[in-house]
């Protein structure tokens, strides 16, 4: 038996006892207006966001890319369409230098501001993290009271990827100084868009 046999037959000896899933239900925090909360939150965290009616009004809040001639990504269907070919892409190396990345998010959750992002309609996940600028688009209708709600909602095991994301890249490591993008997007807007549920 190799080394490497034996170190995963003893892992797999030792393994823990397996234990049931925790019950989501129970008495969770509650919002009378989940929205708000959820862009408190994310406000404070150094994110921004914007209630629109239609994916046509987010063109307008970035005129400043599309006039200085950015490399801007966009994987939400209506939105700066034409601009760049993702299928062209087959390294993700290529896309380091993305300014904006505009990206479908799942469902948002009040209590923390996170927005639950998967690689179903983004075919290259890295976009969520090597971009200058990240936007997320997602319902209204599909911001979340809490994380046990949230979790009632997606099954991780469907997707090889999913997290959670909540306001720019930033760390106050250095020096005791926030830094905003150091290991991630500068900025973070998240549009919110209204429909019959919301």
């Amino acid at each position: 038996m190799s080394s490497r046999d034996q170190i995963l037959h003893t892992i797999r000896k030792n393994l823990p006892q397996a234990v049931p899933l925790p019950d989501h239900s129970g008495n969770w925090i509650q919002y009378d207006d989940p929205v708000a909360q959820f862009t408190e939150v994310l406000n404070g965290v150094g994110g921004d966001v914007h209630i629109i009616s239609s994916v046509s009004e987010i063109p307008a809040h970035f005129e400043e890319f599309v006039n200085n001639d950015q490399f801007i990504v966009s994987c939400v269907d209506g939105v700066f369409d034409g601009r760049f070919d993702l299928s062209t892409v087959t390294d993700p190396h290529d896309l380091q230098g993305v300014d904006l990345a505009i990206l479908p998010g799942e469902l948002g959750v009040a209590e923390n501001g996170a927005i639950w992002v998967t690689d179903e309609h983004v075919p290259i996940r890295v976009l969520y993290f090597l971009t200058q600028h990240l936007s997320l688009v997602l319902p209204k209708s599909m911001v979340l009271n809490n994380m046990h709600e949230a979790y009632e909602q997606i099954d991780p095991a469907l997707r090889a990827f999913g997290t959670f994301i909540s306001g720019p890249s930033k760390t106050a490591d250095i020096e005791q100084s926030l830094v905003k993008g150091a290991h991630g997007a500068r900025t973070m807007k998240v549009f919110l868009i209204e429909d019959s549920n919301g």
